[in-house]
């Protein structure tokens, strides 16, 4: 068990590497965000982050800056030094050949191939280890990451816009738009933080939505990064449940490059062989049956891990989207609410059963009201989340 006491100066620099840590949030999927700070005689003599999978760890970039300054230093990060030699050599091994003298962790990494094993390489070494400090903070900075590395399931978070009656379209089902330009720019930016976006072929079909990250909304966001290029923004992969093979091929976003994952029951046969014929890159995976004729999505999260996915965003229809709260899959629900009132005969904000006790119902717990222009974000959370 930790003991370590934490000064005020030892919180200052850990806050720091958690600021850090957010610079890689765009970018540095699907490796977490990890910030680190090296300080020598209460001087920060070095600092880095993660930018991108492949490129060099927090650690490595903080010790490049901070030379033979590291020599009996502190090194502060926000997740444990990795151990095994992965796209990078390890950490750990880096912290020791340095020579630091103390190395204070955020939280222990959950990653079965460290968990631990970065600790012991720095013990091992004679170098003091102190762990547990802003901790919550650390796990805020990856809480996809965490999830996937521990269930092999990304997090997941629907999102969902309706108006104060809590109508999503009128009853011909016009949409567009229930929220201002403020909560859709908002959108943009949490879109930017994902690592994959899901929707069903119902909602492709009636919106023929691009489901892309678009800069020119992104970069109007007050919390955006704006010394990123749009060719350093990662584009998060859009999967599309289409359990029957439905689409044409010929919609928006196939249109549009990146990866694009087919998620059905039964093989296609029109998927180009030449790659080169659709701008998208797409991919079919073939999902497992519900036993009703749907995709189990269940199942298609597990599947989703294999393809690196830490966060998941949910944009769909009141049926897929009640889908996923009714099997208890969803992480966080992200609400944007309209000054507005559609009436009656508007469309459900989500189909669910009809519960029959009020222990029954989904319930979560709130977590955050914002303003957004003039709409509301309403961010809450399941148990699991």
């Amino acid at each position: 068990m930790n003991t370590a006491v934490f000064s005020d100066l030892d919180k200052f620099y850990m806050a720091r590497a958690i600021l850090l840590a957010k610079k890689g949030r765009f970018t540095s999927s699907p490796n977490p965000n990890v910030g680190c700070v090296i300080v020598a005689n209460n001087i920060i003599v070095g600092e880095g982050f993660h930018q991108k999978a492949g490129l060099g760890h927090a650690e490595v970039n903080a010790l490049a800056i901070a030379k033979d300054k590291a020599i009996g230093a502190t090194c502060y990060v926000t997740l444990e030094p990795c151990s095994h030699f992965g796209r990078t050599p390890p950490c750990a091994l880096a912290l020791t050949k340095a020579g630091v003298k103390r190395v204070i962790v955020a939280m222990v990494d959950p990653n079965p191939k460290v968990a631990g094993e970065g600790i012991k390489i720095l013990k091992k070494a004679g170098i003091q280890v102190d762990l547990g400090l802003l901790e919550n903070e650390a796990m805020d900075l990856n809480r996809g990451f965490i999830k996937r590395m521990r269930v092999k399931q990304p997090r997941v978070t629907v999102k969902l816009a309706s108006s104060l009656d809590g109508k999503t379209a009128l009853k011909n089902g016009q949409s567009q738009w229930i929220t201002g330009p403020a909560a859709r720019c908002d959108v943009q930016y949490f879109r930017a933080l994902q690592s994959a976006i899901l929707t069903g072929s119902a909602t492709v079909i009636a919106d023929d939505p691009s489901l892309n990250v678009r800069y020119e909304s992104l970069k109007k966001h007050p919390d955006f990064d704006l010394t990123l290029a749009p060719s350093e923004i990662r584009q998060p992969i859009r999967i599309i449940l289409d359990s029957r093979n439905t689409l044409t091929l010929k919609e928006k976003l196939f249109s549009l490059e990146g990866k694009v994952l087919l998620v059905s029951l039964f093989p296609r046969d029109d998927l180009p062989k030449n790659k080169n014929q659709l701008s998208a890159d797409v991919e079919q995976l073939i999902g497992t049956n519900d036993g009703h004729g749907r995709i189990d999505l269940r199942a298609l999260l597990t599947q989703l891990s294999d393809y690196e996915i830490n966060d998941l965003w949910v944009e769909a229809g009141a049926t897929l989207a009640g889908e996923f709260f009714n099997h208890q899959l969803v992480d966080q629900f992200i609400l944007y609410q309209a000054p507005k009132l559609m009436g009656s005969q508007a469309r459900d904000l989500v189909n669910l059963p009809d519960y029959s006790k009020m222990i029954e119902v989904v319930q979560l717990t709130l977590q955050s009201v914002v303003l957004i222009g003039n709409d509301i974000r309403i961010t809450s959370t399941s148990d699991r989340g």
